[in-house]
């Protein structure tokens, strides 16, 4: 016979965490479907997955980055406010994530140079007519 009271204390805490944590989900859920549909076939599933894959998959990217930002958060707590630099302390012992960061933060600042030059000189044209 199995002894139910062996098998260790109760789940509660943590059923009541991820029951929060689903209500949230629940409120954003679908946003990022048609991205991911697209990413898993880039990475080689099909044309039009399941919806249950990418529901499943779009859950485990959430929690994923919802992880990340409660790391960071608590790293930032001691400095008093949220940096870029306190993602990429979290990723520094993955090579490929802050390589792939960096990469990503760098063209994210050539794009904003970009566009400020742009801006600028939709400006002065406006101005010389």
């Amino acid at each position: 016979m199995h002894n139910s009271s062996s098998s260790g204390p109760p789940a509660k805490p943590r059923v009541g965490a991820s029951q929060a944590s689903e209500a949230s989900l629940k409120r954003k859920r679908g946003v990022f479907q048609k991205d991911l549909q697209h990413m898993m076939y880039g990475f080689g599933d099909d044309a039009n997955p399941l919806p249950e894959t990418v529901s499943l998959v779009e859950d485990i990217v959430t929690e994923y980055i919802t992880d990340m930002v409660h790391k960071a958060q608590n790293i930032a707590t001691k400095r008093g406010r949220l940096l870029t630099e306190d993602f990429l302390y979290l990723v520094r012992k993955d090579p490929p994530k802050l390589r792939r960061s960096s990469e990503l933060l760098a063209m994210h600042e050539e794009l904003k140079l970009a566009r400020k030059a742009f801006d600028v000189n939709e400006d002065s044209l406006a101005n010389a007519e």
